[in-house]
């Protein structure tokens, strides 16, 4: 009796569900998907936070209720565009600067190789150059990436101290960096990450030029 074949089985189904979901491997949560009323009421918060006015103060330069606006910062009320003109008016921004955190598009910021941004900071009189890479776009977290060289001419500057977080990536150079009354002996390739509102900074420079990345994080006041 001739033998049947072997039945080949079926191929598991495809879990699309799965291929949806699949996500890098940072802790950060989902992206909170927000109303129109929720975004405008971010922007002008933030907005209103960075101009350093209280809601009284900026209700009263808008001609609106103090009670209006904190309606309209907690994305309670959608407001009218006469209102939201007077808000932009009365700090100073165009009215579409209220509105860019709805947009579909999320924000980039995008440099070509030797066009960042040369900025002078404290660390700059002492021979370290900054080069910023990016600017965070809105938010109410800031993050500023530089990147850093230490000249020939460079000194050891240990005073460094600012709120937020920082981290470095060594590219380049050989230097002994403090963090409180810790040293670190850091080599291309070695990072450190820390809290910047310690005092920092290189406290030995053992081969110049020096390269590295300096990433600062912090929340917007």
């Amino acid at each position: 009796m001739a033998k049947k074949s072997p039945t080949k089985s079926a191929k598991a189904p495809v879990d699309s569900d799965k291929h949806i979901h699949l996500a890098t491997g940072s802790g950060a949560p989902d992206v909170i998907v927000r109303s129109l009323e929720d975004a405008i009421g971010v922007q002008v918060r933030d907005y209103r936070k960075h101009a350093g006015l209280t809601v009284a103060e900026l209700a009263m330069a808008a001609d609106i209720s103090s009670g209006m606006l904190s309606k309209i910062e907690n994305g309670q009320i959608s407001p009218s565009l006469s209102t939201l003109q007077l808000l932009a008016s009365a700090l100073n921004l165009p009215l579409t600067m209220l509105l860019a955190s709805f947009e579909e598009n999320r924000g980039c910021s995008f440099v070509k190789r030797g066009e960042g941004v040369a900025i002078r900071r404290r660390g700059t009189k002492v021979g370290h150059n900054y080069q910023l890479l990016g600017q965070s776009v809105g938010g109410n977290i800031a993050v500023e990436p530089y990147l850093i060289t230490l000249n020939k001419d460079a000194e050891p500057y240990t005073e460094f101290r600012h709120e937020g977080v920082e981290m470095i990536y060594m590219l380049t150079g050989e230097v002994v960096y403090a963090h409180g009354d810790r040293t670190y002996h850091l080599e291309p390739g070695d990072s450190i990450m820390f809290d910047s509102a310690e005092l920092h900074g290189p406290q030995r420079l053992i081969k110049l030029p020096t390269t590295y990345l300096s990433i600062i994080v912090y929340q917007r006041r």
